[in-house]
Order: structure tokens, then C-alpha cells, then sequence
């Protein structure tokens, strides 16, 4: 098979795995729902699985790695006289719009994966562990692209952003586990909300 061809399986085979895990996530319970399970409703054999992940919590934070790719290149793309604000409006942006996301923003499963996360203690803590390297590298990258920032403005507007995100999205989780209001909106109303209070120098 050429690489091309090879390369192309591989993803679909890691596809289909985040979603049968999500649906049998939503369907079953987390702890309910084997990796044996997931495999064979994926029609892979469970050692084609632990291929591509080591775990369950490694499923439902399958994109983890594409946030530093990501956000590099929205701040190499930012014009060197863009505000502060804007520039990150444009960089959620190119988060939330990322062709590269197993799914995108406004997929049920994305919906199902917030709900997860809101709902099963280990999975909440490894989002916040997650979260807090992505607040390191995108205050890096800030600071790199706005060296006229200090560390500490840095992390704090990424902090806000980061931290009023997850916050806006585990609200719009009602006592039923669904969303109260489609999730781009909610992310959208978060962002506007946090950089308005950066002041008029952003």
C-alpha cells in the first residue's frame, strides 16, 4: 500500500475509534464501556486499538496534541500590528474552525465529549492537567508574538480565556447532561465576554 494510501487508512481506523468510544461513552457510561467493547464496534481487534491509544481518557482527548500546530500558525499569521483583542478573536477562531479536529465544534460529539468531561471526575481532572499546557504554550506564543506583554499579562489573558471557556461550556451542560444552547454560540458569547474586560490598551 503507498504511504499516501496508508497514512489516509490509519486515520480513518483512528476515526472510527473516537467515535465508536464517544457513542458507546453516551449510550453506556464511561466506566461501563470496555476498550474491548470500543474496538469491536470501531470492527477493529482490541490490539489495533491500544495501536492507537493507551487508554479510554486517551479517546476522549484525542486532539490534544493539534492545539500547539493550531495556534502556531494563527500567531504566525497575525499581522504584527494586530491588537491584543483581536488577536485573540482570531486565534479561538482558527481553534473552533480547525479542519484538522476529529470533529468539528458543532457535531453532536463534541457535545457528547463536553458532557464527559463535565460529568466523569478523572476525565475533568485530565482536562484541567490538559488545559493548563495549553495555557503555557499559547502565553508562550502570545509573548513571543507581543514581546511588549510581560509573563505575567500573558498568562492572565490566556488564563481568562482558557478558564471562561471551560466554564460557559460546563454551564451549558444542564442536570441532564445535554447542552442548553448549541456549543459555537456559547463559545462565541464566552470570548466576547472575557476580552471585553481586557481594557481599552488590548
Amino acid at each position: 500500500m503507498a504511504p499516501g494510501l496508508r497514512e489516509a487508512k490509519k486515520q480513518r481506523t483512528r476515526k472510527a475509534l473516537i467515535e465508536a468510544a464517544l457513542l458507546l461513552f453516551d449510550e453506556h457510561g464511561y466506566e461501563a464501556t470496555t476498550t474491548a467493547a470500543i474496538a469491536a464496534a470501531a470492527g477493529v481487534s482490541p490490539a489495533t486499538f491500544f495501536n492507537y491509544f493507551a487508554g479510554k481518557e486517551d479517546v476522549v482527548f484525542a486532539d490534544q496534541h493539534l492545539y500547539d500546530e493550531i495556534l502556531a500558525g494563527a500567531f504566525a499569521a497575525a499581522p504584527a500590528d494586530e491588537p491584543v483583542a483581536e488577536l485573540v478573536f482570531r486565534t479561538l477562531g482558527a481553534l473552533a474552525t480547525a479542519d484538522a479536529w476529529s470533529f468539528p465544534l458543532d457535531h453532536p460529539l463534541t457535545a457528547v465529549r463536553t458532557r464527559l468531561i463535565a460529568s466523569v471526575p478523572a476525565l475533568r481532572a485530565g482536562f484541567l492537567l490538559r488545559n493548563a499546557f495549553v495555557a503555557d504554550s499559547w502565553a508562550r506564543l502570545l509573548r513571543e508574538a507581543r514581546p511588549e506583554l510581560g509573563e505575567i499579562e500573558a498568562a492572565t489573558i490566556t488564563g481568562a480565556v482558557i478558564g471562561g471557556l471551560q466554564a460557559a461550556l460546563q454551564a451549558n451542560v444542564d442536570e441532564h447532561g445535554r447542552a442548553r444552547r448549541p456549543e459555537p454560540e456559547v463559545v462565541a458569547e464566552a470570548l466576547r465576554l472575557v476580552v471585553h474586560g481586557f481594557g481599552q490598551n488590548a
